[in-house]
């Protein structure tokens, strides 16, 4: 993520997202490695696709919430300094 674009207040709030990344990372190396189910090409890929496929929806979704939240802080520190 862009330091610039998210400060550090906004990584504080995405945590509860990381979290949740890291997990699914996790099992996406742990069962690339020690795949204790055996490998079944038809099997293996459903599994596969479904762990990554929500491992990058979540980064997405972590992304744009990150981008939201940054920017409704911004638009709060400019109501604050006009008022």
């Amino acid at each position: 993520m862009l330091p610039s674009t998210f400060d550090r207040e906004t990584i504080l709030d995405l945590t509860v997202n990381m979290i949740p990344l890291g997990i699914l990372l996790f099992f996406i190396v742990a069962f690339g490695l020690v795949n204790p189910f055996g490998w079944n090409n038809v099997i293996s890929t459903i599994q596969f696709g479904i762990l990554i496929a929500a491992f990058v929806l979540l980064a997405v979704l972590t992304y744009y919430s990150g981008k939201a939240i940054s920017k409704a802080e911004a638009e709060m520190e400019d109501e604050d300094h006009t008022a």
